[in-house]
């Protein structure tokens, strides 16, 4: 298996001491508490009023600040000194926030995915088992009845969608300027097919880059209507359709253009389909390919990471894809991908690493 160099040395080695990893054993134990003991040290603000503190704060001023009662904070502040993220001076009984707590508060991927597994995938979790061994999303229940996540993305209570939406544009849209100068400098394009554009923000993003080029938005039907909405009156909305189209329809082809295609763009798009669904995808994106297109497909693979803690969150991200999403699909090993892209008879021209939050993207064409 090829791994990136952090990853290798974080993976391939044991790095714990017998106590360091008994420990870790009860911590993953008792993971649940853990997760909403810090969500709530978020949401009450009483990480934020650590952090702010000159010298620390006392449970009686946590109190006075929060308008927990005692026995609250008493609870989450002793909690927290067990998971580590925050730090106790003994000689004064003040609570100060530890560098953990301090990242848990500052760092804007962490609170993405606290969001995110807290208000789209926390109960769904428990069913997880389920999902396994059926292959399908059976944790999906406790948001609604739909046979993936998709189909329901315009009807999930609002703190859910925003969670959702947030997780997924957080970690596409910090890859964009860099995704926009490899699309529009590897070839000619005035001609680009989004497959999977959701809400239309890299097709608005790449009529706002080029002021010739035309963007096809391939999608569910009820996602181009959320499209259309977005995009609605925008600088070069003119210059961007929507094709409505189910791409687990077996008989459902890619449309094709007269005097032929430039590009198709598939970002944080392939993980959301099993690896059979992705070859049948990568087909009809071929018929609809001349020689000059190009296929872009932006993910990030695990493998590809420059730091472990981002290898860390791709392989979770994995289960949400059993548990809520589709049940069959995951965060993908490169090489995986690459077989995959063969099989649809298409060939990798190049691939560009360590775009925005560890994205790649694979320039394909065919075969």
């Amino acid at each position: 298996m090829n791994l990136f160099p952090d990853l290798k040395r974080k993976y391939t080695s044991e790095q714990m001491s017998a106590r360091e990893a008994q420990r870790q054993a009860e911590f993953i134990a008792w993971g649940p508490v853990v997760f909403q003991v810090s969500r709530l040290m978020l949401k009450f603000g009483i990480l934020e009023m650590l952090r702010d503190s000159e010298n620390g704060l006392t449970e009686a001023e946590v109190v006075e600040g929060t308008g927990l009662s005692l026995y609250a904070v008493k609870c989450l502040l002793e909690a927290s000194l067990s998971i580590g993220i925050v730090l106790i001076d003994t000689e004064s009984d003040r609570y100060s926030i530890s560098k953990t707590g301090w990242f848990l508060l500052n760092d804007p991927a962490t609170r993405v995915n606290i969001d995110f597994n807290h208000d789209v995938n926390y109960l769904g979790w428990f069913n997880l088992e389920e999902a396994l061994k059926e292959g399908r999303p059976a944790g999906l229940k406790h948001l609604g009845d739909w046979p993936t996540i998709y189909e329901g993305l315009s009807s999930l209570p609002k703190q859910v969608q925003d969670s959702w939406f947030g997780f997924d544009h957080f970690y596409s849209d910090s890859s964009f300027p860099d995704a926009l100068r490899i699309v529009f400098a590897e070839n000619f394009v005035r001609s680009l097919y989004d497959v999977g554009g959701n809400t239309g923000k890299w097709a608005l993003q790449c009529v706002a880059y080029d002021d010739e080029v035309e963007v096809t938005i391939l999608d569910l039907p009820q996602q181009i209507e959320m499209m259309q909405e977005n995009i609605a009156n925008k600088p070069g909305s003119e210059r961007i359709k929507g094709f409505g189209i189910n791409l687990l329809d077996k008989e459902a082809s890619f449309p094709k253009r007269e005097g032929g295609l430039d590009a198709i763009w598939m970002s944080q798009f392939l993980d959301c389909f099993s690896e059979e669904e992705i070859v049948r995808i990568l087909q009809r994106a071929r018929e609809a390919m001349t020689d000059e297109t190009r296929l872009f497909i932006m993910e990030t693979f695990w493998d590809r990471q420059r730091f472990e803690p981002a290898a860390f969150c791709l392989t979770m991200t994995s289960l949400y894809f059993t548990a809520m999403a589709n049940g069959n699909s995951k965060m993908y090993h490169s090489d995986d991908m690459k077989r995959l892209v063969k099989q649809a008879g298409l060939q990798i021209e190049t691939i560009h690493d360590g775009l925005g939050q560890g994205h790649s993207i694979m320039v394909c064409k065919k075969e």
